[in-house]
């Protein structure tokens, strides 16, 4: 699978691809499959019928730490698009009262900019090299192929050269506050920036001469050879394209602002925060400094825990564009023993890197795995439930004392078994202390 085109992906092999990261959670695996599927079947439609089919979004329901954001993460980075993840909470914010809901559109667009930008900038690597060294050797003095097969070969690395690079100093910072203005401020900067004005008074982007190693030169000359030869025309129709074709927006603790019209207080804010939400998430045009954005087809995946508020207690307008309900499991210890377990990149696989570096071999054995999964679900149990997240400061204490002496360790070879992670955690369970393991 790996060779095959992740837009092209069916959805049993994306649900495929997301299990070798995420444990469990297979209704919301297929939910967001079928959804990413959708699009790839949507531009295959006749045009005539194409812009009738909407996406449908999803409302992902569950406690912290079992798997929400990631699903959504990963899905992105499958299909490689633009994702960005917001909290509702942060539109109700003092100055915000729900009135920049738009800025979440603009940080998508500027995300697929990056992306796009950087898929350029691979495309165009081999030449921009090949540039760079062309620079390098001029500077150096020196033409021909035996001079630049020793340019590749490193063995002109420690020679010093000096070389003319472009400098592009920091825009002023201008001293903008309010509702809805970062962005309004940011553009006031980009105009500054790029006023042939500002440039003639010294303000652009200038050379300077540089003395520096040419393995330092190679790699400053090779980026700034990246940067010109991208076409930031083509990169922005591009990116715009695939913001409002691909884009997905991860809104998370949606629950926050679950309230209706007709209460008082902060229930007041909330049911504003959701009416601004909802021409965005109906789709309409959201002006950029790129250009403008349609949101008619950005794919919206919100999440809460809904322990006190309920899906329901969203304005109806809302939950009607948010048709797909998924409710994700709580983990117990069985789903935290294969968490740390199954995945490719899995606590313990890092912890193993990392202490790799050190020269030390850690393994774990099957009952130390066990162990350390039953303390972080007891501890979920008498305290709040914060899922996987709960293993981190597990791990944390049972390795301290290792991550610590590390370095002294080189050339070991360190098994932790149950009795190794009795001997650090298992005062602590004898007396129901795990206060310590709480984030």
């Amino acid at each position: 699978m790996s060779g095959a085109d992740p837009r092209e992906l069916t959805p049993a092999q994306i649900v495929a691809e997301l299990d070798r990261h995420i444990v469990g959670q297979a209704a919301a695996k297929r939910a967001v499959a079928i959804a990413l599927r959708n699009r790839w079947r949507r531009q295959r439609v006749g045009v005539e019928l194409r812009d009738e089919i909407l996406p449908k979004n999803i409302i992902l329901i569950g406690p912290t730490g079992v798997g929400k954001t990631e699903i959504a993460r990963r899905l992105a980075r499958l299909a490689g698009a633009p994702f960005v993840k917001v909290e509702a909470s942060k539109f109700t914010e003092v100055g915000y009262v729900g009135r920049d809901v738009d800025s979440m559109v603009r940080d998508l667009v500027e995300v697929a900019v990056k992306l796009v930008k950087e898929e350029e900038r691979a495309r165009q690597a081999g030449r921009a090299r090949e540039a760079a060294e062309e620079r390098v050797l001029q500077a150096l003095r020196k033409s021909g192929d035996t001079p630049r097969a020793q340019l590749r070969a490193g063995t002109l690395d420690d020679e010093e050269v000096e070389i003319e690079v472009s400098e592009k100093p920091a825009a002023p910072i201008l001293p903008v506050g309010g509702p809805g203005m970062e962005d309004m401020a940011q553009q006031l900067q980009d105009m500054m920036s790029q006023s042939p004005f500002l440039q003639a008074m010294g303000g652009g982007a200038r050379k300077r001469r540089r003395k520096v190693k040419v393995r330092e030169a190679v790699r400053l000359l090779e980026e700034e050879e990246g940067a010109r030869l991208v076409d930031m025309e083509r990169v922005t129709r591009e990116a715009l394209e695939r913001a409002q074709s691909s884009g997905i927006i991860f809104i998370d603790e949606i629950d926050k602002i679950a309230g209706r019209d007709g209460s008082s207080g902060p229930d007041v804010s909330r049911g504003g925060v959701q009416r601004d939400l909802l021409p965005v998430v109906e789709g309409s045009t959201v002006a950029t400094k790129y250009g403008s954005v349609k949101t008619d087809h950005v794919l919206f995946i919100a999440a809460g825990a809904f322990h006190v508020a309920k899906v329901s207690d969203l304005i109806p307008e809302l939950q009607g564009r948010f048709p797909i309900r998924v409710e994700l499991e709580p983990l117990g210890r069985a789903e935290l023993v294969r968490i740390l377990r199954e995945p490719r990149g899995s606590l313990l696989k890092q912890y193993q890197a990392l202490l790799a570096t050190e020269g030390v071999e850690l393994t774990f054995a099957d009952e130390a795995v066990e162990a350390i999964a039953r303390i972080a679900a007891a501890a979920n149990e008498q305290s709040e439930n914060i899922g996987a997240r709960r293993l981190h400061t597990v791990l944390e204490k049972v390795l301290e004392e290792l991550s610590f002496d590390a370095d002294r360790k080189a050339g070991q070879r360190i098994a932790v078994d149950a009795a190794w992670v009795e001997a650090r955690l298992g005062s602590s369970l004898a007396r129901d202390d795990l206060s310590r393991y709480i984030l």
